[in-house]
C-alpha cells in the first residue's frame, strides 16, 4: 500500500468534511438570524405555535440580544464546590430582601465575593437557596453558590469560583434571539400542555475533572417548577438532550 498517498488521501477528507461543516453552520445560523431580524412577525409566528400545541409562557422574554463569545475559566482551587463549609455565625435569608439589608452584611462578612453571583429561582428548592457567578452581567451556570438553610437560619454554604482567563480569538457574535429558542423546542421538542416558566442567556459548560473550562453562551429554558431544563446555543441554535433537576 501507499501510504505517503493515502496520508494524503485522508487528510484532503477531513478537510472537504470540515469544509462541508462549516458551510452547515453557516447556513443554519444564516437561517436563524434571518428569522431573528423581524421581532414582530417573530412573535406573531410564536405565538401562533404556542395556541397550535396548548404552549404557555409564563416567563418574561428578554428584550436586548446581546453579543458575545465563549470563555476560558480558571476554578479557585481553594473553594471546592462540592466542600460543605459551616458558618460560625448564621443569619436569615430571603429572596425577597433587599440588596442593602442586614442579611447582605451577614453574608459578606461571612463568605467570599458574595456580591459577585445573582441569585437563581429556578434551582433553588428544599432550603438550598442557588446563585451563580456573573460575568458581563451574565450567569455562569456551573459555577454556583449554595446557602443552605436549617431551622430558617443559613448555616452553611458550598460555593465554586473562577477567574475569566481568557475570551474566544473570534469577534463578539451577535447571539440569537429568545423567540427562535422557542421556535426550535416548540416544533422539535415540547410536547403539547408545556409549560415554559424561565428563559435566560448565560454561559454553559461542561464540568470535567479539570480546574479550567470552557464556556460557551447558551439560552437556559427552563419548564414548569424546573423540573426539566434545556440548554440551547446561543450562536448555532444546537440543542441540549434535557436536564432533570433534582430536588
Amino acid at each position: 500500500m501507499d501510504w505517503s498517498r493515502a496520508k494524503t488521501i485522508l487528510i484532503l477528507s477531513f478537510l472537504l468534511l470540515n469544509l462541508v461543516l462549516g458551510y452547515q453552520l453557516w447556513t443554519t445560523r444564516s437561517g436563524l438570524l434571518e428569522f431573528d431580524a423581524n421581532t414582530a412577525s417573530a412573535a406573531e409566528e410564536i405565538q401562533r405555535l404556542m395556541k397550535s400545541k396548548n404552549i404557555q409562557v409564563s416567563a418574561e422574554m428578554p428584550k436586548e440580544v446581546a453579543r458575545l463569545n465563549e470563555i476560558e475559566v480558571r476554578f479557585d482551587e481553594q473553594l471546592k464546590p462540592d466542600k460543605e463549609i459551616p458558618l460560625k455565625n448564621p443569619f436569615k435569608f430571603s429572596p425577597l430582601m433587599s440588596r442593602g439589608s442586614t442579611r447582605n452584611a451577614a453574608a459578606k462578612a461571612s463568605i467570599p465575593n458574595i456580591d459577585a453571583y445573582q441569585y437563581d429561582p429556578v434551582l433553588s428548592a428544599n432550603g438550598v437557596y442557588v446563585f451563580h457567578q456573573l460575568y458581563r452581567s451574565l450567569p455562569m451556570f456551573e459555577v454556583r453558590l449554595e446557602l443552605i438553610e436549617q431551622n430558617g437560619m443559613i448555616t452553611a454554604y458550598r460555593q465554586g469560583y473562577v477567574e475569566v482567563k481568557s475570551e474566544g480569538d473570534q469577534q463578539d457574535q451577535k447571539v440569537i434571539s429568545p423567540y427562535t429558542v422557542l421556535r426550535s423546542l416548540i416544533e422539535n421538542y415540547f410536547p403539547s400542555g408545556t409549560v415554559v416558566s424561565s428563559i435566560e442567556l448565560g454561559y454553559h459548560g461542561q464540568v470535567f475533572d479539570s480546574q479550567t473550562m470552557f464556556m460557551v453562551p447558551y439560552w437556559r429554558v427552563a419548564l414548569g417548577n424546573g423540573e426539566d431544563i434545556y440548554y440551547v446555543h446561543a450562536l448555532n441554535g444546537a440543542v441540549e438532550p434535557p436536564q432533570k433537576v433534582k430536588r
